[in-house]
């Protein structure tokens, strides 16, 4: 009698880790690095960069997987994924290929008694939270690099500081908003990102995003900037619906709603200030990625 699991780690698992393991290699890694990105020995990582464990081929040659390695590569490799995000990602496929697919294939072929039969071991669902919430700490984490790799975004900071954020699908508090704590400040020049991402550390910039999504926005993310009316400008002529909101409002959702309810396809909302309230642009976007991406044309 053999479990499907015995299939993962005698057959997935070594060829999956060789893999991975060769990929960073090409990405620059050393053999300590990769040691420490997939958390196993050096002694291990040298056996599979000399192709001293055994592979399976069908495994190796699988799209889905190869496409995996290369998505888990590039985030171990640049920091924009992390070792609980790539872990979720391999979990979810290996149930999947469990469900009816390559996994149960190679399961019934070391026991035939199976054929026919297939394995159908949905233990993990792709739309967990767990997931979901790695899912979008990665995506701010990669809004984060075209930030900081951006030339000239400091001249977009405001003085209160800037914050990248993007919510869970169903969000329905600041508590599931990432962006940044401390916010993006200019130091000396340079965008200063003060800690790594965390959820419910945004209040203003994901109450925006959140009244928003509340009358009727699909955005996901927001990224806030100084106000300028050639910024302004310079937004719609990107194409981008812009809306102005009433900061001394005493309502913000409902300052942000009327605004949308004259401009319901707007994607910029911006405000003029008030006293003692700073001017600030609010760009929003599907993801924190885009919604960098966006502010990176303007500088």
């Amino acid at each position: 009698m053999r479990f499907a699991e015995e299939i993962v780690v005698d057959e997935f698992l070594p060829t999956f880790r060789s893999m991975l393991a060769e990929d960073l290699r090409e990405r620059g890694l050393t053999q300590s690095e990769v040691a420490d990105a997939l958390g196993i020995s050096q002694s291990a990582v040298s056996k599979y960069a000399h192709g001293d464990v055994a592979q399976n081929a069908r495994v190796r040659e699988d799209e889905r997987i190869v496409r995996l390695v290369d998505e888990i590569g590039d985030g171990l490799a640049t920091g924009s994924m992390s070792r609980v995000q790539a872990l979720v990602e391999v979990e979810v496929l290996i149930r999947r290929l469990e469900d009816h697919d390559l996994i149960s294939q190679l399961h019934e072929e070391r026991m035939p008694e199976l054929e026919g039969h297939g394995g159908d071991f949905n233990v993990h669902d792709p739309d967990d939270e767990l997931r979901a919430t790695e899912r979008v700490l990665s995506s701010v984490r990669r809004g984060l690099r075209v930030i900081e790799q951006t030339g000239g975004f400091t001249s977009l900071i405001p003085a209160v500081g800037s914050n990248l954020c993007e919510c869970l699908p169903g969000a329905d508090g600041i508590d599931d908003v990432a962006g940044v704590p401390g916010r993006i400040f200019d130091v000396k020049g340079r965008a200063t990102i003060p800690a790594k991402p965390e959820f419910g550390v945004s209040e203003h910039v994901a109450s925006i995003l959140l009244a928003a999504r509340s009358h009727g926005v699909d955005a996901r993310a927001a990224l806030n900037v100084r106000y300028d009316p050639d910024i302004v400008a310079r937004l719609e002529d990107l194409g981008h619906e812009t809306a102005e909101f009433d900061a001394e409002y005493d309502n913000l959702s409902e300052a942000v709603g009327a605004a949308l309810d004259e401009t319901p396809d707007a994607t910029v909302l911006y405000h003029t200030g008030g006293y003692g309230i700073e001017p600030i642009t609010y760009v929003l976007a599907d993801s924190a990625e885009e919604a960098a991406d966006i502010a990176r044309k303007l500088v």
